[in-house]
């Protein structure tokens, strides 16, 4: 960004263009370009040819959080050696305890921590390439579990981007992430409808005109936070609060086992996915839903799929249940 900003400050414009001197902004420089980069990119935005991504800077952690915000959160990032819980480790975790209300208004960060650990195999050169993360950084580094537990034991909830990921690699490193609520912040708040292109973390701050050093753990906290936090001019609510609202609700998992065949596709269509059982579910097209849709999607079973009076296992999922390894 720095280096964007130089070059059109140091470009020379035509003599007969006029260009109008903006205000310093926060009291930095005197207001002319070369001393005042906001000032610049507020004017390169106002043409309407430009857009500018800033750099999104953390919050700091407060000593007395307000009071007002009496529930806690904590947002939580791994990065591991590989995609399998079982067979793959945790080589960093970064975690932002935050303070929140009912009403899912995000208060305070009240604590932050980043720690590496030293995998039992190298990391793999991919791995590397994504993360940033060497045998060298993390060679003779443990987590701090006691840090750790400090802030996870009085959370009311776990966010993750992509707690299917996260949660199962955390329980199986320590026992205090087990018995927690979690939440999703990819599946759980519904991004197209707020006017984003996609889920990833990088579309997100990016279309919310930032960028942050992404693939570290506490960055990545960091700048989700920021996001949950922030509302585009159509919605109402924050992304957090629709998060929070989601984490309340009780939704069903409903195991089609026994299905007909010919019927895969009309399942497929309908947002069913395909279990092979190799990870202790059924095996079987599967779908989970609000539960307040399980009878209608029952009736859906019923008449066109099975044609007969079916009765499908379901299992019942709070925030306590879900995301979490079979």
């Amino acid at each position: 960004m720095t280096s964007q900003l130089d070059f059109f400050a140091a470009a020379v414009l035509p003599a007969s263009t006029k260009v109008a001197k903006p205000q310093a902004v926060g009291g930095r420089g005197q207001g002319g370009f070369g001393s005042d980069d906001e000032a610049m990119a507020c004017h390169l935005e106002a043409t309407g040819n430009y857009r500018i991504l800033r750099r999104l800077p953390p919050r700091s952690a407060v000593e007395n959080a307000r009071p007002e915000f009496p529930r806690r959160g904590v947002i939580l990032d791994t990065e591991t050696t590989g995609l399998n819980h079982r067979s793959n480790e945790i080589i960093e975790i970064g975690v932002i305890a935050f303070n929140f209300n009912d009403a899912g208004e995000i208060g305070d960060v009240t604590g932050v921590y980043g720690g590496l650990q030293q995998p039992t195999v190298p990391i793999p050169a991919e791995i590397t390439r994504l993360t940033g993360i060497t045998d060298n950084m993390v060679a003779g580094q443990v987590i701090d579990v006691t840090r750790l537990k400090s802030l996870i034991e009085p959370a009311d909830l776990i966010i993750a981007h992509n707690a299917g990921f996260d949660r199962p690699f955390c329980e199986a490193f320590s026992p205090i992430f087990a018995h927690k609520a979690w939440a999703c912040s990819v599946s759980e708040i519904d991004w197209s409808a707020r006017g984003f292109e996609g889920s990833k973390l990088g579309y997100l701050i990016g279309q919310s005109g930032y960028f942050h050093d992404g693939h570290r753990a506490v960055d990545d906290c960091f700048a989700l936070l920021e996001v949950l936090g922030r509302t585009r001019s159509a919605s109402v609510a924050t992304p957090f609060a629709e998060l929070y609202r989601a984490s309340q609700q009780s939704r069903v998992r409903i195991y089609a086992e026994n299905s007909p065949f010919d019927m895969k596709d009309h399942l497929k269509a309908r947002g069913y996915r395909w279990s092979d059982g190799s990870d202790g579910r059924p095996k079987s097209w599967w779908v989970e839903l609000p539960e307040a849709a399980l009878d209608e999607e029952l009736h859906f079973l019923r008449a066109e799929i099975y044609r007969w009076d079916a009765d499908p296992p379901v299992k019942y999922l709070t925030a306590f249940d879900r995301f979490r390894a079979v």
